[in-house]
């Protein structure tokens, strides 16, 4: 039995589809949220306007029942909501529910309709009797034959006659038809007829058609009518639909059917009734297309005078030209009618005034045509008017023209009227009738001319003006011409200008018709072009030309004076000068006949111009086509093109007559090419120039000079051509090998008025060319000198007369481009390279210096020595980086600080300054030699130092290691031989070859016997040798007075020797050894002595510095300039002394004092020379040479070669081969004692490290808690700093030999490497300074990342490494490049850099920056973290770790660091740790790795100095082979 739905939940089974699971009706849950919402905002809207109307006591019961009947409420649904959580099984118990009710309805309908069946309907079902014969009867012979026989005889029609009986019958019936036609009275109208198929069918074409038969052959039988049509139609109003109803044609049809049985002459009463019912529809069709013609276009154009239905209509147009036309009295009218002699005709058409027949014709065959409208008959009927009406002016015209043809054409007509010969169509007057008013009009294609209307008027008036106004119509056209002929010309045509001139003036003599020609580049100069008719054939017209020069004036100025002058605006233009142009002269000039009807033999050129090759007077055509349209005026585009042409010419003519400039005048080039102005004579550009030899030898080398115009339109130019005959030296450029050398000029073709500017610069220039051969010619001369060996030192790339390339430098890779700059009025240089060249031009740093000297001396040939001495020692200083650092300050960490800043003072002098503390002078020397000093101590008294400026702590020393002893030996001796000194006084401390032409030395305050105040006479003045640099020379004695102000340094290892040149001793006896020994330079003064003054010196570069005024030219080249003596000297009086230096504990150097070695020939009589020990003198004697303690050995310049210098300058790997980027040897010096300055001044500072007084030199010396440190530069090379370690006495045995090495070794390769930060050694100070136990657990931590294969032996998931200082990517608790170990207290904090190991990973290796936070007093170590907690992340990991070990794994007894940080790098697991590559792959941090691979992260790249071999390229500052910027950053050292 099927289950029984429960009452009341029954879903109906209907046509829809049951609605599954709506079982008692459902809401969505939203909804009745919502109405629960609305329900309660509802009741609180009502109790708050209730309430306040009842009692207190009424309120609150109203509240309290309403908030227990909403919170019932909302319990109900917050249960609803609990259950709506297991709605779905509810849901889906109710769908299945709803399937078993479904199929238990469909079973019980199945039911009740087979009951209902069984017990209705089937209880009265029937079968009928089946009529069986008649159904075997059909079945079998498919026929039934019982039906009744009334039938057949009532509704059955007979059979039809046969085909054969139809065809006789009608044939018979056509000869009765026949036979009546023609013997009955047919009209002629009616003869259009057919007969067949019995019947007659008469055709009236237009009207209607109609057929007729007879019902026998009796010939009183009438005819009987069949079918009538009636034929007029309307196209136009009619919509397509037929004119007559067919109500109407039916009674037509009865009409004419009683009038056939009546009348006498039936077929006669039938045309007259049908023509006339036709005629009547035809006007009334008319009539209505009329009506709407004036409804909706024709307005009262036309107008309906008279219309009578079935007789007439009469329409009349031209209305307009009937009231004003006075020969047309009778109006223009046409008239419709029946004829009225004949009414069988067609309607006719009467015209008033009346037409020709074949013009009648013409128009009434718009009523005969098939279309019936009265628009066609309009217009057709205003056509031939027009016709008429324009061949009579035709003739008219033709009359007034004379021997021109008119045409008409056109429909409408139009009449073609050509009014100027040449006529293009577009210029044709064109004449026609206005179809509505009649009026005649004109118009003139092209143009809309101002006096068509006046000409429309006369037209249609007085007739007489037209020969006027035509006239003017043929000027105003051509004006319009000229408009055309100028568009593309560099002109602007006016019909009228402000211009002045007296009554009496030629201007008034010209024609009115006239145009004004502005030229564009020629403001002050008018062209007047007058126009005049041929006498013989008014239509052509004749030009005439007038230049006219005019001055911008208003009308305040005073005719009479042209010096007085109004300050308003001019607006006028004052009539000067007015020249009348020669028509056939100016346009048959050479090769510029524009008139010329004759072609030319062997040319297919013509100029033609007037009648030539158009249509002539006569109108007889051309054999050839004009080259010209008809619109353009050749002779003008000529006489505008020849103006623009030569004016500049004669203005640019004029100011150099005016400026005494000697020329030709104009003239027209060979074969007509072009015009030239040719200069006889150039002036020279200065007094002193014209009495030179190189004047006179420019001037007999320029051929011509000639000036020409270059480019078309607004590109004109001018082009000053310069031609020499050959050239005074031989280049290398493939266009200066032959004996014509042209120059070219370019300049802007300006206005008149600015003509001067032109002439200007093209004086300019020839100054160029004359100032730059002045020099040029000089170095020609030294190009002869075999001595001088100019030509291998540099090669001539070109010399264009305007400028010189030279090409010099090894390979001749560098350029150097020499030209005179007119605007400053001196020489200036331009520095490149060959292509195959990589370096840049170093020269490029010193080109105002260059410069400078160039323009003083104006010697090529001292330039080219210059830049071939110094080329080298440039490249190799450019080569020092000069890219700014951060962290350099340590208080300013994000102020950059250039690293090198190169500033030449002279052109063989130039400051290097470091980081700007420390500063080189750089000197060039001749022979390849270069001389460096420290350039902290004023260049006049160096007992001062410069303000800006550090002094160099140990600089002797270190250059003394790039002394090539052979190579000055070599050179010094060379030169001695060549140039023995000479015992003659010198003006100059320069070599005996060097004096005169290039020496530029200054008697400097160098030499000691400047400096001796107790002589009573002056020692003989010492000529050094040409290339000894060693031999001081005896400079002036002007600065003897400053002696006493001097302070002295010796240069032997343990003891000071006099430096000055001893009057006993050879002139030539060299008395100073190269260099000093390495020991000599750490003397035991400190650079920060407070003595120290400051120089007034000034460092940066200047295009004269002071070192270079006193320079003598004279005739050797290759002489002193470079300085190849010593000119330094020795900068120490002879009654000063020094003591020697404490001896020196510095490692490596000799425990003993050793003598400087000497070279033979020197003085070994004098014990200050050899003394190891010092010898104390009272400083105001005169007699003692020892030097005294406070000067500086850096003060006294090194001679290097420049092998050495390049050495020096050049990045290359570390000597002692530790890891880190290729620096240069000077930097790497640079910045160690760089950083040992600034740990110095962190001692001096900071209370942390406390300074041991030692006085070791160069060495700093400091302890801490349990330590003591001592920290100097390598001494075998200088160029690294290193920490010795060593306990106190009372720590001896709490550290072991291994830990300090690792506090050492971390020093060595983390610290004090580059790039040098003074932040990170104050880090490293601070990190030395913890308590023992916390330091203890430092040296572990440095010892974890020194040996990275200790994480792999204790299986750590992640290497640690040292931040020292704070990296860009850490937690922003103190500024970034600060220090990143802090003591506050008893917390420590410091910053360390962990990196995933061990395990491969897809993408970036995680690396973290940790601020880990110790407290001494708690022994807790945690991470330093914001106050506000970010969300879980990595640091949130790393603290949760740090924090479950303080509370579960640590150890009170020791110190928690080392323990918590390798608990974190044992146990931390990212939350995010990414999945783990499957293939096993060796760890990172094995033991074969060395400790830099740790360096992931940009911050590392930026501050640690380790460049691994598998890690990636690092530059000098950390720039270079950065990794990706998602890494985390590194720690900073």
């Amino acid at each position: 039995m099927a289950p029984v739905p429960l009452e009341g939940h029954q879903t109906p089974v209907t046509n829809n589809i049951p609605q599954e699971g709506n079982r008692g009706g459902s809401i969505s849950l939203g909804l009745l949220i919502d109405f629960i919402i609305q329900r309660t905002y509802h009741e609180l809207t009502v109790l708050a306007e209730l309430l306040p109307r009842k009692t207190d006591m009424e309120r609150k019961i109203e509240i309290y029942n309403f908030s227990a009947r909403t919170r019932q409420l909302y319990v109900r649904l917050l249960a609803l909501v609990k259950w709506a959580n297991s709605a779905s099984k509810v849901d889906k118990s109710a769908h299945i529910m709803a399937f078993l009710d479904k199929q238990s309805l469909l079973f019980v309908d199945t039911a009740d309709m087979l009951a209902r069946m069984a017990r209705k309907t089937l209880v009265h079902a029937r079968l009928p009797n089946f009529h069986i014969p008649a159904a075997v009867e059909v079945l079998t012979t498919g026929t039934y034959g019982r039906l009744p026989a009334c039938i057949r005889e009532r509704i059955v029609p007979p059979d039809p006659i046969t085909p054969a009986e139809k065809r006789s019958t009608l044939q018979r019936l056509n000869q009765v038809i026949q036979h009546r036609l023609v013997t009955g009275n047919l009209l002629p109208q009616m003869r259009n007829l057919k007969i067949e198929a019995g019947r007659v069918t008469f055709l009236v074409e237009q009207e209607f058609s109609v057929s007729l038969t007879v019902m026998g052959d009796g010939p009183a039988v009438p005819w009987r009518l069949l079918e009538l049509e009636i034929l007029v139609s309307d196209r136009e109003t009619g919509d397509g639909k037929a004119l007559v109803h067919p109500l109407q044609t039916r009674y037509v049809h009865q009409v004419v059917q009683s009038r056939l049985a009546e009348s006498s002459n039936p077929l006669s009463e039938v045309y007259h009734i049908l023509h006339y019912f036709c005629q009547s529809l035809q006007l009334e069709v008319l009539y209505s297309q009329t009506l709407r013609l004036i409804r909706d276009r024709l307005d009262e154009h036309i107008h309906v005078d008279e219309y009578t239905p079935g007789k007439c209509l009469s329409i009349s147009y031209w209305r307009e030209l009937t009231s004003k036309d006075p020969r047309s009295e009778l109006g223009y009218r046409l008239t419709v009618q029946v004829d009225q002699h004949d009414p069988a005709r067609p309607l006719a058409v009467v015209h008033v005034p009346s037409l020709g027949s074949k013009e009648s014709e013409i128009a009434d065959r718009a009523i005969r045509s098939d279309q019936l409208s009265m628009e066609c008959l309009l217009v057709h009927t205003i056509y031939i008017r027009t016709r008429s009406r324009l061949s009579e002016l035709k003739q008219e015209l033709q009359a007034i023209l004379k021997d021109v043809e008119c045409t008409l054409a056109g429909s409408p007509a139009i009449l073609s009227v050509p009014v100027l010969q040449p006529c293009l169509r577009a210029e044709l007057l064109l004449v026609t009738v206005d179809t509505h008013t009649g009026m005649l009009q004109c118009h003139v294609p092209q143009y809309d001319a101002p006096l068509v209307p006046e000409l429309t008027a006369a037209l249609n008036g007085d007739h007489s003006r037209l020969t006027t106004l035509i006239s003017e119509l043929r000027f105003w056209i051509t004006q319009r011409r000229c408009e055309k002929t100028l568009q593309h010309l560099p002109a602007t045509s006016y019909e009228r200008l402000p211009v002045l001139h007296h009554p009496e003036h030629p201007m008034s003599k010209i024609s009115r018709h006239r145009m004004f020609v502005q030229l564009h580049r020629h403001p002050s100069v008018i062209l007047i072009v007058a126009f005049k008719e041929k006498e013989n054939s008014p239509c052509e017209i004749e030009c005439s030309f007038y230049l006219a020069v005019v001055k911008h004036s208003s009308i305040e100025d005073d005719p009479h004076d042209d010096s007085i002058e109004a300050e308003i605006p001019k607006m006028y233009l004052k009539v000067q000068t007015l020249i009348e142009f020669d028509t056939f002269v100016i346009t048959h000039g050479p090769f510029t006949s524009v008139d010329s009807e004759a072609m030319e033999p062997m040319s297919n050129k013509r100029r033609s111009t007037g009648t030539g090759g158009r249509t002539d007077a006569v109108g007889i055509a051309q054999n050839r086509r004009s080259k010209h349209p008809a619109y353009f005026i050749p002779e003008l585009a000529h006489v505008v093109a020849l103006c623009d042409e030569r004016i500049p010419f004669v203005t640019l003519a004029q100011e150099l007559s005016r400026r005494d400039i000697a020329h030709q005048g104009l003239q027209v080039e060979a074969n007509a090419t072009a015009l030239v102005l040719k200069l006889v004579q150039l002036l020279p550009p200065s007094p002193n120039i014209a009495t030179s030899s190189a004047w006179h030898s420019l001037l007999k080398r320029l051929l011509s000079v000639s000036i020409r115009v270059h480019g078309k339109g607004i590109g004109k130019s001018w082009m000053a051509e310069f031609v020499f005959y050959s050239s005074p030296l031989t280049s290398n450029h493939t266009k200066e090998q032959g004996l014509r050398r042209p120059v070219y000029f370019s300049y802007d073709m300006l206005t008149a008025e600015n003509v001067s500017r032109t002439v200007d610069s093209l004086l300019n220039d020839w100054a160029q060319i004359v100032h730059l051969y002045s020099i040029v010619q000089d170095l020609a001369e030294y190009f002869k000198i075999e001595k001088y060996n100019l030509r291998n030192l540099v090669t001539v790339k070109s010399y264009s007369y305007s400028k010189l390339i030279l090409a010099y430098g090894p390979n001749r890779g560098a350029t150097v481009t020499v030209y005179w700059n007119t605007d400053d009025k001196a020489f200036k240089l331009i520095f490149g390279k060959s292509p195959t060249n990589t370096v840049a031009n170093a020269h490029s740093i010193m080109k105002e210096q260059l410069e400078a000297h160039l323009n003083r001396h104006r010697n090529l040939a001292q330039l080219i020595i210059i830049l071939h001495e110094t080329i080298q020692p440039l490249t190799s200083i450019s080569k020092l980086p000069t890219i700014p650092q951060l962290c350099v300050y340590n208080s300013r960490p994000q102020v950059p600080v250039q690293t090198f800043t190169i500033m030449p003072q002279c052109v063989t002098l130039v400051r290097i300054a470091y980081q700007g503390l420390y500063c080189l002078e750089l000197r060039m020397r001749g022979n390849g030699l270069v001389s460096l000093r420290d350039g902290a101590y004023s260049c006049f008294d160096r007992s001062y130092i410069v303000n800006e400026f550090t002094p160099m702590q140990g600089l002797k020393a270190f250059l003394s290691k790039y002394v090539d002893e052979s190579a000055l030996f070599r050179r010094r001796s060379q030169s001695e031989d060549d140039n023995p000194p000479s015992p003659v006084t010198m003006d100059s401390d320069g070599g005996g070859s060097g004096v005169g032409f290039l020496s530029h030395h200054r008697s400097g305050p160098q030499s000691p016997a400047q400096q001796r105040d107790g002589l009573r006479f002056h020692p003989p003045l010492t000529p050094p040798s040409g290339s000894n640099p060693h031999t001081p020379a005896s400079p002036h004695t002007a600065n003897i007075s400053q002696a006493s102000q001097h302070q002295s340094f010796g240069s032997s290892p343990a003891t000071s020797f006099n430096l000055a040149s001893p009057p006993s001793l050879p002139p030539n006896t060299p008395n100073m050894l190269p260099h000093p020994s390495p020991g000599s330079s750490l003397v035991a003064n400190s650079p920060l002595n407070p003595m120290h003054v400051s120089s007034p010196v000034g460092l940066m570069p200047t295009s004269s510095p002071g070192p270079c005024n006193n320079v003598q030219v004279g005739h050797s080249p290759a002489g002193s300039f470079m300085q190849t003596g010593h000119i330094d000297g020795s900068p120490f009086p002879s009654s000063q002394s020094m003591a020697s230096p404490a001896a020196s504990n510095w490692p490596g150097s000799p425990s003993v004092p050793r003598p400087s070695p000497v070279r033979p020939g020197q003085s070994p009589g004098h014990a200050a020379l050899h003394s190891p020990q010092a010898t104390d003198h009272k400083s105001g004697s005169h007699i003692s040479r020892v030097l005294p303690q406070r000067s500086w050995a850096g003060a006294v310049p090194t001679l290097l070669t420049h092998e050495a210098l390049e050495l020096l300058s050049c990045p290359s790997s570390h000597p002692s081969g530790l890891p880190g980027p290729d620096l240069s040897p000077l930097e790497r010096f640079l910045g160690c004692i760089y950083m040992r300055r600034q740990l110095t001044r962190f001692i001096q500072k900071d209370e942390c490290l406390t300074s041991i007084n030692i006085t070791e030199p160069g060495v700093v010396h400091f302890k801490v808690e349990s330590l003591q440190c001592r920290v100097g530069l390598n001494p075998q090379h200088l160029q690294s700093l290193h920490i010795k370690v060593q306990p106190l006495p009372e720590h001896k045995d709490q550290w072991t030999s291994e830990e300090l090495q690792i506090i050492e070794k971390f020093f060595d390769t983390r610290v004090a490497v580059p790039p040098y930060k003074p932040n990170t050694i104050s880090g490293f100070g601070k990190m030395l300074n913890v308590p023992f136990n916390v330091l203890k657990d430092f040296v572990q931590i440095m010892k974890l990342e020194l040996v990275p294969g200790l994480a792999q032996q204790q299986q750590l998931k992640w290497s640690v490494q040292w931040c020292l200082r704070i990296p860009p990517s850490a937690t922003p608790i103190v500024p970034t490049g600060m220090a990143a170990v802090l003591v506050c207290r008893n917390k420590i904090l410091f910053f360390l850099q962990i990196t995933r190991i061990g395990i491969p990973y897809q993408g970036e290796t995680p690396s973290l920056v940790l601020p880990l936070v110790y407290d001494v007093s708690t022994n807790l170590t945690q991470l330093a973290e914001k106050r506000d907690p970010s969300p879980a992340s990595a640091t949130a990991a790393a603290s949760l770790q740090l924090k479950r070990f303080a509370e579960y794994g640590a150890n009170q007894s020791e110190c928690s660091l080392f323990p918590a940080v390798r608990d974190l790098l044992t146990n931390l697991t990212l939350p995010s740790e990414p999945p783990v590559i499957s293939q096993v792959v060796a760890s990172p941090a094995g033991s074969q790795v060395t400790g830099t691979q740790q360096i992931q992260s940009p911050a590392m790249q930026l501050h640690s100095p380790m460049a691994g071999t598998q890690g990636p390229p690092q530059g000098p500052y950390g720039i270079q082979g950065m990794p990706p910027m998602g890494m985390m950053s590194g720690p900073s050292q």
